[in-house]
C-alpha cells in the first residue's frame, strides 16, 4: 500500500513511518521541519522505501504533490501543536491547523486516495466535559477552550464534509498525552521529555498549577498501532486514543523522579491559561471500531523515554 504522512519527521510521525514501513507499505514523508527532524527518519531512510519531501502543508504546492504521488492512504499528523501558542497567535495556530488541513484533503481529493487518518487531540476537543464526565466517551459535547482545541474540531468538521462530498473515508483519533522516545523536550508540547531531561541534567522541575491536574498519558507506540489500524477500520469516526486511566501531574513527576534516583521537589508556579484541570479518555470505541487497547504501563514507557533523553544528552556532551 502507498501512503502519506504528513508530520512524518515529528516524534509521532517518525514512529508512525518505522511501522508503516515494516508493515510493508511505501511511505511518503511531508514535512517542513519546523519541529520535526531528519534525524528520526534515519533508519526509514536505510530501507529504500521511503521518499522524503520537505514541504510546509500551508504550502497549495502540498496539493499538487499529492496529486502526483496518489497515496492510497494519507495519515495527516503535521499541525501546530501548543496550546500557548494557539492563544499567543490564534491566526497561525488557524493557517496550520485549519488551512493546511484543507490542503492535505484537497490534495486527497486530487490523489484519489480512499481515506485521510487525522490526529486529533482528545484533551482539548472536549474541554472541561460537563458533568465530570471523566473518562470522557466520544459523545461527550465538544466545548474546546483554546483557539488549538478549536482548530483541531475544525479540522474534524472538514473531515467529516469531505467524506459526504467526495468520498474519502476519514479517521479522527482523539489522542491522550503522548509520550515516549523521540519527544523533544525542547518542543511545542510534551511533559514527560521535559521532566527527563530536566532531571537528568538535575535542573528544576517546575510544575504549573498545583500539580493535580490530570492527564490520559499514552505510549507512542500504543498509538502507531491504532493509526495502522485505522487504515483499514473505523470509517467515518472519532476514535479516542489513551488508557481510561488519569495520572496526576504530580504522580507523573514522583514515578520519573524514583526511576532517575532524584529526591528535590518539583518547584510549583502558577497555572497557564488554556489548561485543563482533568482529561481522560473513554477507550471503549477504540476497542469496539479499532479492536484496540494500550498496554504499556506509564513506569515501563517512562523509562524508555528517560533512557531515550540519557542517550541524547550523551551524544552532546
Amino acid at each position: 500500500m502507498k501512503v502519506a504522512v504528513t508530520g512524518g519527521a515529528g516524534f509521532i510521525g517518525s514512529t508512525l513511518v518505522d511501522r508503516l514501513l515494516a508493515e510493508g507499505c511505501e511511505v511518503d514523508v511531508i514535512d517542513n521541519l519546523a519541529s520535526g527532524r531528519l534525524s528520526n527518519l534515519a533508519g526509514a531512510q536505510a530501507t529504500g522505501a521511503m521518499t522524503f519531501f520537505e514541504m510546509d502543508i500551508c504550502d497549495p504546492a502540498v496539493i499538487e504533490l499529492l496529486a502526483e504521488r496518489r497515496p492510497e492512504v494519507i495519515f495527516h499528523l503535521a499541525a501546530q501543536a501548543d496550546v500557548r501558542v494557539s492563544i499567543a497567535r490564534p491566526e497561525f495556530d488557524a493557517t496550520v491547523n485549519v488551512i493546511g488541513s484543507i490542503n492535505i484533503l484537497e490534495g486527497a481529493r486530487k490523489a484519489g486516495s480512499s481515506r485521510v487518518v487525522a490526529a486529533a487531540s482528545g484533551g482539548t476537543l472536549y474541554g472541561e466535559p460537563a458533568g465530570n464526565q471523566i473518562p470522557t466517551p466520544e459523545t461527550a459535547e465538544q466545548r474546546p477552550l483554546s483557539p488549538y482545541g478549536v482548530s483541531k474540531k475544525s479540522m474534524i468538521d472538514y473531515l467529516a464534509a469531505y467524506e459526504e462530498l467526495y468520498g474519502i473515508a476519514f479517521v479522527a483519533l482523539a489522542l491522550g498525552n503522548v509520550y515516549g522516545p523521540r519527544q523533544d523536550p525542547h518542543g511545542e508540547a510534551g511533559v514527560v521529555a521535559i521532566f527527563a531531561e530536566r532531571l537528568l541534567r538535575n535542573d528544576e522541575v517546575v510544575i504549573f498549577g498545583t500539580g493535580e491536574q490530570t492527564r490520559d498519558f499514552v505510549y507512542v507506540d500504543d498509538v502507531v498501532d491504532a493509526f495502522w489500524r485505522a487504515s483499514s477500520r473505523g470509517a467515518g469516526l472519532v476514535i479516542n486514543i489513551g488508557t481510561g486511566r488519569e495520572l496526576s501531574v504530580n504522580d507523573l513527576f514522583a514515578d520519573m523522579a524514583a526511576v532517575t534516583g532524584t529526591a528535590t521537589p518539583a518547584v510549583l508556579k502558577p497555572a497557564r491559561p488554556g489548561e485543563l484541570l482533568r482529561s481522560c479518555l473513554d477507550v471503549r470505541r477504540a476497542s469496539a471500531e479499532l479492536g484496540w487497547t494500550s498496554w504499556t504501563q506509564f513506569s515501563d514507557g517512562a523509562a524508555r523515554c528517560i533512557e531515550f533523553v540519557a542517550s541524547q544528552l550523551a551524544t552532546e556532551s
